[in-house]
């Protein structure tokens, strides 16, 4: 067994410095064209789902299984119990186990442990926190892959750093518009918090458009600001989505919950009825720098995104969808080769 010190976690995608990252992302672009031998031969994989998935579940389970290795898939809602998270609890409540003591087991049976925790969804300050995810971390003598928290999703964003490469090479200035969509279910912010901070790792120039009251994570955008300045890549955030389009290299379309009402679907249906003129459609598109299209699916059709812009020849989501499988492939192998 590992000593812990030598474990690399990836709870966000700041957990992998330069060099790791851009090694992940050309294993990515080798994998993608070429097969290679099972690396996970002998080796297994844990995935635990405490909420729904369909790319994320399926993509994993074939990387794993196209390296050689065998994954073993869990679902809360079916398989196994509630569990609790918090360091020093009294366990009279629903929970029968503490994660400390799954994480302790489970590291006795297998080399990886990717999970996507559950969220309360009653307070962003508590679930901002990933508490859950961060339990497991600490507790596990194998690495932890986060799937999705309520903050982070490093899976997708590996995907779609990979997915920008591919279609625009050189990321050093080319420029992403981020802009929010009307949803009648919103996500998380965690996947437009993970595609800020790398591409402005990238040195792309970012701007994200959504209507008021739908800021992303102050301190998350803290972080990113201060990142903008170190890489010299210029970062902003506006109300108006056709300023936000104009020359952009890429549009990426994505609905986010808003955190000022996070927890009250009340206020949030208000907020909701307001914004519905916010879609992607080929006027917007057509603003941009022959710009393509970018979502992170499932998606909602001429709802978030017409059909003419998602099937039309500058939509890149199946591509985008696709190179899940061979980043997390690469992830894999730079994790459980060291």
């Amino acid at each position: 067994m590992p000593q812990r010190d030598t474990i690399q976690h990836l709870i966000s995608l700041q957990d992998l410095d330069d060099a790791t990252l851009s090694s992940i992302l050309e294993l990515s672009m080798d994998l993608k064209r070429v097969s290679v031998a099972p690396g996970l031969a002998g080796k297994s994989a844990g995935l635990l789902f405490f909420r729904r998935s369909l790319r994320t579940r399926t993509s994993f389970e074939a990387a794993v299984h196209q390296l050689g290795g065998h994954s073993i898939n869990l679902n809360a809602s079916s398989d196994f119990w509630e569990l609790e998270a918090h360091e020093g609890a009294i366990m009279d409540g629903r929970a029968p186990e503490h994660i400390k003591d799954a994480a302790a087991v489970l590291s006795r049976y297998l080399d990886v442990l990717a999970i996507r925790p559950a969220l309360e969804g009653r307070s962003w300050e508590a679930d901002r926190k990933d508490e859950g995810i961060l339990a497991w971390a600490a507790n596990a003598d194998v690495p932890v892959i986060n799937m999705e928290s309520a903050l982070w999703h490093p899976l997708q964003a590996l995907a779609d750093l990979m997915t920008l490469r591919e279609a625009l090479g050189d990321l050093r200035e080319r420029r992403l518009a981020i802009t929010w969509t009307n949803s009648p279910t919103y996500a998380s912010p965690a996947v437009v918090h993970s595609l800020v901070l790398a591409a402005l790792r990238q040195g792309m120039h970012v701007r994200v458009a959504h209507p008021d009251g739908y800021e992303l994570d102050d301190r998350v955008m803290a972080s990113a600001r201060a990142l903008a300045t170190e890489r010299g890549a210029e970062l902003e955030v506006t109300g108006d989505r056709n300023a936000a389009v104009d020359g952009a290299h890429v549009v990426y379309a994505r609905s986010w919950q808003s955190l000022a009402d996070y927890g009250n679907p009340t206020l949030a249906a208000s907020h909701r009825a307001r914004t519905k003129d916010w879609r992607v459609d080929e006027a917007l598109l057509a603003r941009g720098a022959d710009a393509r299209l970018m979502h992170a699916m499932p998606v909602r059709r001429n709802v978030e995104v017409s059909d003419e812009v998602l099937d039309g020849p500058r939509s890149l989501i199946y591509d985008q969808a696709e190179n899940r499988l061979h980043s997390q492939k690469a992830l894999l192998l730079k994790l459980l080769s060291r």
